[in-house]
C-alpha cells in the first residue's frame, strides 16, 4: 500500500482544485502497480503534516509516502521541516536526482527544498506541488523505486540479491526470466487459477480500514449539569449539625428522594431523618447512618427523639455537588457503537442518543437460495430440487445486531439476488452511494456465475484486493469507492462467518466512528485477543487456519477444543464457537499443531468460557 499526501492551504479550504495529488496517485498505480493508494488532502501546518507522516508510516504500513507541495521558500513551505521531523534516515541522492533531473527542464527547480528518507520500513518522498513538476520528479526516481522498498523490507531479501546480481552482470538461470510473486494465474484455459494476488489477514485489513477517512481526535462529550445537582445523603439516616456532636436529638422532619432541599434553620439539638440520594437541608452538614442510632420515643407512628451514638464529622456521608461529575466536565470520548455505559452516562445527564447511522446493505447471491420465513418459498422448497434456505443475512444481521450495531445507530437491509450479471449489477448500483457499506456473500470465486468482481470494475469500483490467504474464505473480496465501501463474502456459511469477524465488523466499527467524528481504535475495532492451550493435535492446513473452538477454564489456564468438523459449508461448528483459533500454516517441518500448543484466539462472544475445570 502507498500513500499520496498533498499539502495545500488553497486546496484544503475549497478555493483551488488539487490535481497534483491526484495525478500522482494514477502515475504510482500506473508504475508501481500497488494493491491501493491512500489519498489525503491537508493544509500547510507543520504539526498536521508530522501527524499524517507518522500515521501513514505506523499505522497504515504504507510502503511509501509521496508528499506533493509545500517545499518552496513561502512563509508557509514547511513539508520539508516536517519530514525531517519524522523520519530516521535521510536518503539525499533521491532528492539529488529529482533536482539534476528538474533542472534539465527549468533552473528554476533550485528552488524546490525537497527532502527524502527512511521511517522504520517506508520510504519517504518530497514533491513539489506543480502537476507537470510531480511527473517530472517522479519519473526521474521511479525505476529504482521497486528496489529501495525491497531493501527497506527483509522478507524481500531474495529480490534484492536478484538485482544485485543482475546490475553486476551476474545472469543466473534461477533469475534470467522474472516470475512476479504475487501472480497465480491468468484465469485462461491454459492457466486455471485466479489472477488475483493473495494478501495475508493483516495486510487485508490494513487496506481495508486505509480506504476510511482518518480523524485525528476522538468526539468528546461534556456534562451539561452537576451530578449530583445537590448535595445528596449517602445513607438512610439522620442529616445535622456536626458541631452538636452525639447525644439525644429530636427529629423535626422527614427528607425523601425527590423532595425540594429544606432551607429552614434549626438546632443542633435537632436533626432530619433523610433516605439515601435525598437532598441534604441547607444548614446540615452530616448524615448519620441508621445503625449508628437508637430510637428513644415515637409520637403518633412517627420518630420523635433518638439517640446519635457516634460523633458527626463534617460532610460525613454527605455526596457534594458536582462530586461524581461537574458541568462542564468531559464525560467520555465516544467509541461506536454506543455501549451501555455510554448510554446511561448520556441519560444521566440528560442528553439523548444522537448519532449520523451506518447505512449497511446485507446481500445474498444465489439462484438456489429461498427466503427462510417466505411462505412461498417453503411452499418451492418442497416442490423444486436443488434449492436451499439462505442463512447468510439471517446470520450476517444478526451478528451485526450481537455487537452493537442497533437501530439508533444503523439502518441495514437486506436481500437475495439473483446468480447474474445483470440483476447483481442492478443491485449494487442501486446501492452504490445509497448505503456506506455493502456486505454480500456468494460470487467471488472461479465458478461461471461468479460475477461478484466484473461488476464491481465495471461499476468503477477500485479493488483492494480478490483473495486472502486464509482458511475459510480464501475467495473474500473487497472493493472501495470513496462513499461506498464493498465486501464480497464466501457463500459457504462459515467462510462468511469468519470473514465478517476479521474483516466486516472491524469495518464497521471504523466507519460508524468515522461517519460521527470520532477517531476509531484499530485495538478496539478487531477482536479481543487471548493465549489459549490446544487441547488436542489438529492437522494443520497449507494456510492459516481460523479454526472455530470452545474455551475452558481449567485451574485459571484458558484452554481451546476445536468444534468438529471444520468444512467451510458446515454452519454448524459455529454453535459452540467462543473463538476463532488462529492456527498456523502447514511447513514441511511443521505438519501438525500439537496438544499443550500455545495459539492466538480471537473472542466472538462476551461469555467466551464454555466450561470451568
Amino acid at each position: 500500500m502507498f500513500s499520496v499526501i498533498t499539502v495545500s492551504d488553497s486546496c484544503y479550504a475549497g478555493s483551488a482544485t488539487d490535481s497534483s495529488g491526484p495525478h500522482l496517485v494514477g502515475l504510482i498505480k500506473q508504475s508501481l502497480k500497488p494493491i491501493s493508494v491512500n489519498y489525503l488532502l491537508i493544509p500547510d501546518e507543520r504539526e498536521t503534516i508530522e501527524k499524517s507522516l507518522s500515521y501513514a508510516c505506523d499505522i497504515l504500513k504504507a510502503r511509501a509516502v509521496f508528499t506533493t507541495g509545500g517545499t518552496g521558500f513561502g512563509p508557509r513551505d514547511v513539508t520539508p521541516e516536517a519530514t525531517r521531523a519524522v523520519i530516521t534516515k535521510e536518503a539525499p541522492q533521491l532528492a539529488m536526482a529529482m533536482m539534476l533531473h528538474s533542472l534539465e527542464k527549468t533552473k528554476f527547480a533550485v528552488l524546490s527544498r525537497a527532502v527524502c528518507g527512511v521511517r522504520g520500513e517506508t520510504l519517504i518522498v518530497n514533491l513539489p506541488g506543480s502537476k507537470k513538476a510531480v511527473q517530472e520528479c517522479f519519473e526521474s526516481v521511479v525505476d529504482v523505486l521497486p528496489h529501495v522498498l525491497n531493501l527497506l523490507c527483509d522478507a524481500e531479501i531474495d529480490r534484492v540479491r536478484q538485482t544485485h546480481g543482475m546490475e553486476q552482470g551476474v545472469r543466473k538461470a534461477a533469475v534470467a526470466k522474472h516470475v512476479c510473486p504475487h501472480a497465480t494465474g491468468k484465469g485462461s484455459d491454459e492457466d486455471r487459477n485466479s489472477p488475483y494476488p493473495m494478501v495475508s489477514v493483516d495486510e487485508a485489513l490494513k487496506l481495508i480500514l486505509s480506504t476510511f477517512p482518518t480523524v485525528e481526535d476522538a468526539k468528546c462529550q461534556l456534562s451539561r449539569v452537576n451530578i449530583p445537582p445537590f448535595r445528596a445523603s449517602i445513607k438512610d439516616g439522620y442529616a445535622l449539625k456536626s458541631v452538636g456532636g452525639k447525644g439525644m436529638k429530636k427529629v423535626i422532619g422527614y427528607v425523601a428522594a425527590g423532595d425540594p432541599t429544606v432551607r429552614n434553620n434549626f438546632t443542633i439539638d435537632e436533626c432530619f431523618k433523610i433516605n439515601t440520594g435525598a437532598p441534604v437541608p441547607e444548614y446540615a452538614d452530616a448524615v448519620i447512618q441508621i445503625e449508628d442510632t437508637k430510637l428513644v420515643s415515637r409520637e403518633n407512628d412517627y420518630e420523635k427523639i433518638v439517640e446519635i451514638l457516634t460523633n458527626p464529622t463534617p460532610d460525613l456521608d454527605v455526596r457534594a455537588v458536582g462530586s461524581d461529575l461537574r458541568m462542564s466536565e468531559q464525560v467520555f470520548r465516544y467509541r461506536f457503537p454506543l455501549d451501555a455505559s455510554q448510554r446511561a452516562l448520556l441519560a444521566a445527564i440528560g442528553e439523548k442518543v444522537s448519532t449520523v447511522k451506518l447505512k449497511i446493505a446485507v446481500l445474498s447471491t444465489g439462484d438456489e437460495l429461498l427466503h427462510p420465513y417466505d411462505p412461498s418459498a417453503l411452499a418451492e422448497a418442497a416442490s423444486l430440487e436443488g434449492k436451499i434456505y439462505d442463512s447468510n443475512t439471517t446470520m450476517l444481521v444478526a451478528l451485526m445486531r450481537q455487537f452493537g450495531f442497533s437501530d439508533d445507530q444503523c439502518e441495514i437491509q437486506q436481500q437475495v439476488v439473483k446468480d447474474d450479471f445483470a440483476s447483481l449489477k442492478k443491485a449494487i448500483e442501486a446501492l452504490t452511494s445509497e448505503v456506506h457499506i455493502i456486505v454480500c456473500t456468494g460470487g467471488v470465486s472461479m465458478g461461471d456465475k461468479d460475477f461478484v468482481k466484473p461488476v464491481l470494475k465495471e461499476l468503477g469500483y477500485e479493488l483492494g484486493f480478490g483473495r486472502v490467504n486464509v482458511k475459510p474464505g480464501k475467495p473474500c473480496t473487497f472493493a472501495s469507492l470513496p462513499c461506498t465501501k464493498f465486501f464480497g463474502l464466501p457463500g459457504n456459511p462459515v467462510s462468511a462467518f469468519v470473514t465478517f469477524h476479521l474483516f466486516v465488523l472491524p469495518a464497521l466499527r471504523w466507519g460508524l466512528a468515522v461517519l460521527n467524528k470520532s477517531a476509531p481504535q484499530a485495538a478496539k475495532c478487531c477482536l479481543p485477543i487471548i493465549d489459549v492451550e490446544l487441547l488436542d493435535t489438529y492437522e494443520l492446513d497449507p494456510r492459516p487456519e481460523y479454526a472455530r473452538a470452545s474455551l475452558r477454564s481449567r485451574r485459571g489456564k484458558l484452554t481451546a477444543s476445536i468444534t468438529g468438523d471444520q468444512l467451510s459449508s458446515k454452519l454448524k461448528s459455529t454453535i459452540e464457537a467462543d473463538a476463532l483459533v488462529e492456527l498456523p500454516a502447514r511447513t514441511d517441518q511443521r505438519t501438525t499443531a500439537e496438544a499443550g500448543t500455545l495459539l492466538k484466539a480471537y473472542v466472538i462472544r462476551s461469555d467466551f468460557i464454555s466450561q470451568y475445570d
